[in-house]
Parts: C-alpha cells; sequence; structure tokens
C-alpha cells in the first residue's frame, strides 16, 4: 500500500467529523500527498510530506499507549489524534516548489534539484495549520492546542521569548506528547535525501 492509500484508509477508518468529506476533497487538489515534509530536512523528497505525517500518527498512537495504557482513548478519542496527527503539517500544503540551484560537486558545478519554500499565507506554522483545518472541520480546543504548539521549542514564538508553550503542554499534556511524536518521527524514523 503507497502512502497515501495508506493515509486515506486510516482517515476513513478514524475520522467522521462533519467537514472531514469538504477536508479530503480540498487535499486532494493540493500538493500534499506529493510535497516534500521539508526542504532541506527530514523527508526532503516528494510525497515526504504525506509519509511523515503518517510515521506521526503511528508515533503518537505508541506514546498514548505507552503513557495512558490501552484504554488511552478515555484521554483522547482516536479520531482526536488521526485529526491532530495527519493534519498537523497542512500549513506545509502548496508552499514547496521543485527548482535547480548550482552546486559544486569534484571542482565542477552542476545543476541540482532542490525544494524551494514560498509561502503565499505566511500565517505561521502550527497556528497556520489550525487555520487551514478550521475552514473544514470543527477542531475542539485539546486538538487546536496540540497542532498549534507541535514544533515545541523550535516555534518561532518560543524562540522569540514567548512562554505560553509552558502553558500549553502543563495544561493540556497531550500536546507535549503530540510533541514528542513529531520529534521521534522526525529524527528517529525519517532521513535526510541529498
Amino acid at each position: 500500500m503507497d502512502a497515501k492509500d495508506e493515509f486515506l484508509e486510516i482517515f476513513y477508518d478514524n475520522v467522521e467529523r462533519d467537514g472531514s468529506d469538504k477536508l479530503i476533497e480540498w487535499l486532494e487538489r493540493t500538493d500534499f500527498f506529493t510535497a516534500p515534509a521539508s526542504g532541506r530536512r527530514h523527508s526532503n523528497y516528494r510525497g515526504g510530506l504525506c509519509v511523515h505525517s503518517l510515521k506521526v500518527y503511528k508515533r503518537f498512537i505508541k506514546i498514548l499507549e505507552s503513557e495512558y495504557g490501552r484504554n488511552w482513548t478515555d484521554k483522547l478519542s482516536l479520531e482526536s489524534a488521526t485529526i491532530i496527527a495527519l493534519f498537523h503539517d497542512i500549513c506545509k500544503v502548496n508552499t514547496y516548489t521543485e527548482d535547480v540551484r548550482n552546486v559544486k560537486v569534484d571542482n565542477q558545478w552542476v545543476q541540482k534539484p532542490y525544494f524551494k519554500y514560498e509561502d503565499t499565507l505566511p500565517y505561521g506554522h502550527g497556528e497556520k495549520s489550525v487555520y487551514i483545518l478550521s475552514g473544514f472541520v470543527k477542531l475542539d480546543r485539546v486538538e487546536a492546542m496540540a497542532i498549534n504548539w507541535h514544533m515545541g521549542e523550535y516555534d518561532p514564538r518560543v524562540k522569540g521569548g514567548l512562554y505560553s508553550i509552558q502553558d500549553a503542554f502543563y495544561r493540556y499534556p497531550i500536546c507535549f506528547l503530540f510533541h514528542l511524536a513529531d520529534l521521534e518521527a522526525t529524527y528517529l524514523d525519517e532521513k535526510i535525501e541529498s
């Protein structure tokens, strides 16, 4: 099964929320299933965004089971876990274009392909994902918080001195656990293509 088919199977098995059909229709019209997850870092290849989302989903479920046991869905529904994980990086849709740059290889300049980042909706990262998703489905507070703060200490707002993330992690431990899932998928499960 390819990544797109696996993504859609997980989605259709777990999500029944009003507006989810429109969300998938829109997603199909974007580059979500062919976009990279990043330009130079993890899953920086065609289809990497979908693959990253799946890896984060699997890590998140394992972390929830580890932290809360078999009855983890008493803390967070499977539908919520699926929405958070599969769509946390929806902000990256239609932001990468394929381009070439000159790189020196064996003392010779060669053109090498890469993904250029061009954000036409510069709304932030986690907050942009919440904004986009909210146009299709109603998010509950925990879902919105987890998606909004999934970058953790790498979020530019945090680097700028904003301390709200600490409050979010204390009040909504699911946010912290989801941040860990994103980190684990990124650094343990994924690779950088050169």
